[in-house]
């Protein structure tokens, strides 16, 4: 008998703990997931960052940029030099210049430029999300889905038993959670580099031998930001689907969707290409790599 109360004891002990773990989870990391995940041009209104880009032609990454437009300039003229004793093909002075002279422009303005493709695609997951909202009535966003996945999938927080099947469902859809955070917050971090190294790919642009850096540079950026609207598409099949407390299927639904979201950058390198933001890829590829 007392070996069945101690048993009872460490039983309530960890239902307790992870009960307080998956509620922290709950009440914190949903609200910082809507921060990371939809971004705009507001990522990049930071006084640092700005000073590390450059505010000028003068300073920051924008100066390097344009001393290596310098060096570009004398490298195709000593290239075009060369080229009439050893009867080398290169590509037209003219058409080289012209190049030169948009690539220059685009990469001084490319602050600008990148803000406004930021906000374009900002704006049309805010329109999936938009449209979900009137039509749902609710708020297209992970801080919306955990209240429906606590009040429609009825798993409570405050008596939760991991070791029933509401709480391995719970404990699974919270610790899915942590890696989307992971995956996001690695998704923001890269962002923010390939926005701080732009000045350099669209440069890249101007010489034929370095131009697949400027298109492996935007298929990179742009799948990464094209995630949040497979996020927001993600989010609005799951508000539209009609949940059921009693109906186990729909706990395996909330499941099945919080994969695709974890997901969803995987299905845009297979469909688009780019860089992945797999916690677990990664870390696994590191440790292949180190040994």
């Amino acid at each position: 008998m007392e070996q069945g109360n101690i048993t009872q004891i460490i039983i309530d002990t960890i239902n307790t703990i992870l009960g307080n773990l998956f509620s922290s989870i709950d009440n914190n990391l949903y609200y910082l997931l809507d921060d990371i995940t939809f971004i705009n041009s507001e990522i990049l209104n930071d006084k640092n960052f700005e000073n590390i880009f450059g505010t000028s032609t003068t300073n920051g990454i924008l100066l390097i940029a344009n001393s290596l437009l310098l060096g570009i300039i004398l490298y195709f003229a000593i290239k075009h030099f060369l080229s009439h004793f050893t009867y080398s093909q290169i590509e037209n002075p003219h058409s080289f210049l012209i190049k030169l002279v948009i690539c220059g422009i685009c990469m001084n303005c490319s602050y600008f430029l990148l803000t406004q493709f930021l906000d374009i695609m900002s704006n049309i997951s805010l329109a999936i999300r938009g449209l979900g909202e009137s039509l749902f009535n609710k708020n297209i966003c992970f801080s919306e889905l955990i209240l429906d996945i606590n009040t429609n999938v009825s798993i409570n927080n405050s008596s939760i038993d991991i070791f029933s099947l509401d709480g391995l469902i719970k404990g699974i859809i919270s610790f899915s959670l942590l890696n989307l955070v992971f995956s996001y917050s690695f998704r923001y971090v890269l962002i923010k580099v390939f926005v701080l190294i732009a000045p350099f790919a669209i440069l890249s642009n101007s010489l034929l031998s370095t131009s697949w850096f400027f298109k492996s540079w935007f298929r990179n950026l742009f799948s990464l930001l094209f995630i949040q609207i497979v996020v927001s598409l993600i989010l609005l099949i799951l508000f539209s689907i009609d949940y059921s407390s009693s109906n186990l299927l729909s706990k395996f639904i909330y499941i099945g969707g919080l994969y695709a979201l974890i997901k969803s950058n995987s299905f845009v390198r297979e469909f688009l290409g780019g860089i992945s933001t797999d916690i677990s890829q990664n870390i696994n590829s590191f440790s292949k790599f180190i040994k």
